[in-house]
């Protein structure tokens, strides 16, 4: 198997990052597998994530540990999002993985959530299922950062999580919670857990959890921006 052509070659800055971003629109996923050589999967139902990973080898990202940016020299976080026919987002977007414990003194200024949100390039792909995955189209990227008005929401819903998580509500929070962003389960291995803290202060074991963006939010993000 040949090396991704851009798995040594990160972008110089952020123009360049843009560029290599809008060659990619209107390519097929196969035309990007096949200049990354890798092989297309039949479907992504046990391949969770790997669109994105195709598009960061063609980009030439290589923040792999999910603490930092997909281009730490640059700041910028990569997200793709899957969209609809009518360029609405089909899920929520993935921010980072939440800690359960050891959050006293943490800020939104110094959280995980801020530094993955504050520079992105957003990047939208056909997702409807019944596209073959193959011939699914890559579209135009966009790079984005929150308004005062939309970090003063994203906050919001991060400080009111966070505080539950420090509180010991852990496992009340439901997906419900938070207008713009959430707190779900994530763990490809249900038998796996992680330490967080119980209703009276106690220790407790719990499945992993991840914070994300709401489909409410970056459906806005869409239209705003006309990334179809």
């Amino acid at each position: 198997m040949s090396k991704p052509f851009n798995l040594h070659n990160p972008p110089i800055d952020e123009k360049t990052l843009l560029l290599r971003a809008q060659k990619l629109a209107g390519c097929t996923i196969q035309e990007l597998a096949l200049k990354a050589g890798i092989t297309v999967p039949i479907n992504l139902k046990n391949n969770k994530g790997w669109v994105g990973i195709l598009i960061e080898l063609n980009l030439g990202a290589y923040g792999n540990n999910r603490a930092i940016q997909d281009f730490p020299h640059l700041g910028i976080e990569l997200k793709t999002i899957p969209i609809n026919s009518e360029g609405y987002p089909l899920e929520s977007t993935f921010i980072c993985m939440a800690s359960l414990r050891g959050n006293i003194g943490i800020t939104w200024n110094n959280s995980y959530v801020y530094h993955k949100l504050t520079r992105v390039l957003w990047i939208p792909v056909e997702g409807k299922q019944n596209i073959p995955l193959n011939i699914r189209r890559v579209g135009a990227p966009v790079l984005w950062s929150p308004n005062a008005h939309e970090e003063h929401l994203l906050r919001q819903d991060w400080e009111e999580l966070i505080d539950m998580i420090a509180l010991g509500e852990i496992e009340n929070i439901t997906s419900s919670y938070g207008e713009y962003m959430q707190l779900r389960s994530k763990s490809a291995n249900k038998q796996i857990f992680t330490e967080a803290i119980g209703n009276n202060g106690q220790i407790i074991l719990t499945t992993p959890r991840a914070f994300y963006l709401k489909k409410k939010f970056t459906s806005s993000l869409l239209a705003r921006y006309f990334l179809l």
